[in-house]
């Protein structure tokens, strides 16, 4: 088999590597081994942080909107209910920059929400607190 020299195609990774590690601190932006070792975990914390960046957002909506809503007498959790059942399909991005640039619009949003909200359905009893019921009924009739 013939001999194979890497020259070229060794030089040209290496100066891609330590071209990304640019302007890392002291020997990790100067030494392959250590500016290999850098950009590795930098790469895996950038692909964290992508997704860190939407949680982070979706906080921040949330809050944005629950503060706005709580100015117009809802909260978060009716808001959205309320918006759903009134069918409008306006996502929480939109929503929390309605409520920072647009109080009025906001708040027109959020007097259709209080106007679609659905009725609080009463939970069914079941289980334990079902069977105490009748215990519980004997027990205030015979205090009485």
């Amino acid at each position: 088999m013939p001999r194979v020299k890497r020259g070229n195609v060794r030089r040209a990774k290496r100066k891609k590597l330590l071209a990304r590690a640019k302007g890392f601190y002291a020997n990790k932006s100067k030494l392959y081994r250590a500016a290999k070792e850098s950009v590795d975990t930098a790469l895996k914390y950038a692909f964290v942080g992508r997704r860190r960046k939407k949680r982070d957002f979706r906080r921040l909506w949330v809050m944005r909107i629950n503060a706005a809503a709580r100015e117009n007498g809802l909260t978060y959790g009716q808001m959205m209910a309320g918006l759903k059942a009134a069918g409008n399909p306006i996502d929480r991005k939109q929503l929390a920059d309605l409520a920072v640039t647009s109080p009025a619009a906001f708040a027109r949003l959020a007097k259709t929400a209080a106007d679609a909200k659905p009725a609080q359905a009463k939970r069914p009893v079941t289980g334990a607190a079902k069977a105490a019921r009748p215990k519980a009924r004997a027990a205030a009739e015979a205090r009485a």
